[in-house]
């Protein structure tokens, strides 16, 4: 296959990440925060502006802007993806021992990951309504508002969301595919 990725400077870009074989990896709070201890630790290497995220039990999505003349988020998940398998290997017994014998990504991650150059404002909207919809989409929660794992609460407080947004009552079509 002849996989091309989009290397924009100081682009915007939408990413999905996938556990190996949808292990639900994330359903510990010690795993999430230790993620989210990995990607702290890599923007600080390189910086880099978190603009929306969800992490759901098997993977996570979220939208990421470069500084100018930046374009290697290669780079930045390449280190979050090790950073955190390397820790994760260490802590869990659950973890296939061929994984922490050698400490390869492919049994904790998905091989790759998916991202999308967001081209306008349209489509920054839309995928950050994608994001924090995700939780309800999947069935996990009947609103947005209470998946702790999501960047939705802190939209909502900035008023991009009206009360009840994404419950039953307000459910938003996409046209996504994970």
């Amino acid at each position: 296959m002849d996989y091309r990725r989009t290397y924009i400077p100081g682009g915007t870009f939408f990413f999905t990440l996938v556990t190996y074989q949808r292990k639900k990896l994330f359903e510990e709070p010690s795993n999430i925060k230790l993620l989210k201890h990995c990607i702290k630790k890599v923007k600080q290497q390189h910086p880099f502006k978190m603009r929306a995220y969800v992490i759901l039990p098997d993977h996570l999505h979220c939208i990421w802007t470069l500084p100018d003349n930046d374009t290697d988020f290669s780079t930045r998940w390449r280190l979050i993806k090790s950073y955190f398998t390397r820790d994760c290997v260490q802590r869990n017994d659950d973890i296939p021992s061929k994984a922490r014998k050698y400490k390869k990504e492919k049994c904790i991650w998905q091989r790759r990951f998916w991202e999308h150059a967001i081209r306008d404002e349209n489509d920054f909207a839309q995928h950050i309504d994608y994001i924090h919809y995700n939780p309800v989409k999947h069935g996990y929660i009947d609103d947005p508002a209470g998946w702790p794992y999501s960047s939705f609460n802190f939209y909502k407080s900035k008023d991009v969301y009206p009360e009840g947004w994404g419950c039953n009552a307000m459910i938003i079509e996409h046209n996504f595919r994970e």
